[in-house]
Formats: C-alpha cells, structure tokens, sequence
C-alpha cells in the first residue's frame, strides 16, 4: 500500500489516501487505533461513480464509523474514477440509462452485462485489498462490509470468511443468478431499502432479502427515493456492526 497522502481531520480520525498498484483509495482510522489497541475494520462499498464523486459521503461515514471504534477502508471500483476505462461496462451503462430514460424496464441481459463483470473483476480486488488493511497494526478485525453495490457484498459474503456481517443498501439492480448466491449468504445481514427508489425495483429488492440464507438478517425500509436516506438509518447500522464485530 503506497500512502499518497495523510491528514489527521478534525474529530481526530486518520485519513490516509493510497493506491494499491493501480487502484486508489481512503483508510480511515479512529484516534484510538493502535497496535496495542487494534480496532474492527469496516470495508465501505459504493456505486461505480468514482471516488472522487463519492468522496463527501464516503468520508461522512467513514467519520460516524470511526466515533464507534471502527477503522473503514475503500478502493475505487474497475472502470470508474482514474482508472483504466472499460467499453462493455461504459455501454452496458449507456444501455441503462436509456432504458431508464424512456421508462422500459431494464432488459435482463443489460442487467447482466453491467454487474457480473463488475462483480467478477471487483470481488478478489477487495479480497486483495483486505490483506493489506488486515497486515496494519492499528487494525485487527473482525471485518465487516457496508453499501452497495449490492451483487458485491452478496459475493463477497459468500466467498471471504474474514466478513462477519454486513450491512447491504439495496439501491441497485441485481441479475438473476445473483438470488442463488444470495442462498448461500450465513452471516448476519442488515439491509436498507428505499421504498420509493426511482432507480431501483422494489419486488426484486424483497425478494432477494427473502432469498439470503442467514438465520440473523433484517431489513429496513424507509419511505423517499435513492438519496433520502435518512440520518437514523446511519445510527442503526452502527448498532449493527457494533453488536457483531465487537
């Protein structure tokens, strides 16, 4: 992990940028991470829309994460931000937004085309990524994942033993061999859900929750479109991870 910068914000967190060969991202840990008082880790996942975008909000709950003990990390997803373009996935997005727009419902194979790729490429990324957070001192598990893409943390969930929970934003669309991933899904889960998100379909949000195979999973729905997530939901999913990671 080469740190490209640090800065100490003013509620006292540590905010490191780095890059991991070609792929940037943030740490962020409280003022009590020490290697004598290693605390949990909280991987922050996001939409493809570049850190450099996501950046205020990311930071916004790396600092509420870090007020409840928790170290976060993320790293910029493949084919957005800086780095290396990706055609399919720039037109598999053109073809969303055009569905969108015209008020059709977003073919299957569009679907497909936009996050399996994304979730093949992005999941052993984020696996790497954990190595490396995991071989700091200051940092000492258990681990826990938070936000979307939500295929990611499904995947993720079921292949990395290191996560213990996760809190999933189902705020984005999910192929259909995703559900029978979805199955294998044993850890505690806490999963938000907009009802009225413009973007996302609400039947198809339920039925994946309905689908994950964890004993311990909740889901929390809360009236207004994809970016009213109100401030509580927040201070719930602390409570969460603050139950199952420490």
């Amino acid at each position: 992990m080469h740190v490209t910068s640090e800065q100490r914000l003013d509620d006292g967190v540590l905010e490191r940028a780095f890059t991991l060969g070609e792929i940037p991202g943030f740490l962020w840990t409280p003022e009590s991470a020490s290697a004598s008082a290693p605390v949990p880790l909280i991987l922050l996942g996001h939409p493809a829309l570049g850190l450099g975008r996501m950046y205020p909000r990311l930071a916004a709950r790396a600092r509420h994460s870090a007020a409840a003990g928790f170290a976060t990390a993320t790293i910029e997803l493949p084919g957005s931000g800086d780095r290396p373009g990706w055609p399919a996935l720039d037109q598999a997005r053109t073809d969303l937004r055009r569905a969108m727009q015209a008020g059709r419902t977003v073919p299957d194979e569009t679907v497909d085309a936009l996050i399996l790729p994304l979730v093949d490429r992005a999941v052993p990324e984020w696996q790497a990524a954990l190595d490396v957070f995991l071989s700091l001192p200051e940092i000492g598990g258990p681990v826990g994942y938070s936000g979307g893409v939500i295929s990611i943390g499904v995947r993720l969930a079921v292949v990395e033993p290191r996560i213990r929970a996760a809190g999933l934003f189902a705020g984005s669309l999910v192929p259909r061999v995703m559900f029978e991933e979805a199955r294998q899904v044993t850890i505690p889960l806490h999963v938000l859900l907009q009802w009225d998100d413009e973007g996302n379909d609400r039947q198809a949000s339920l039925d994946l929750f309905d689908a994950f195979g964890s004993k311990e999973k909740s889901l929390h729905a809360n009236m207004g479109g994809h970016t009213g997530v109100p401030q509580h939901a927040g201070d719930s999913a602390a409570q969460f991870f603050t139950r199952h990671l420490k």
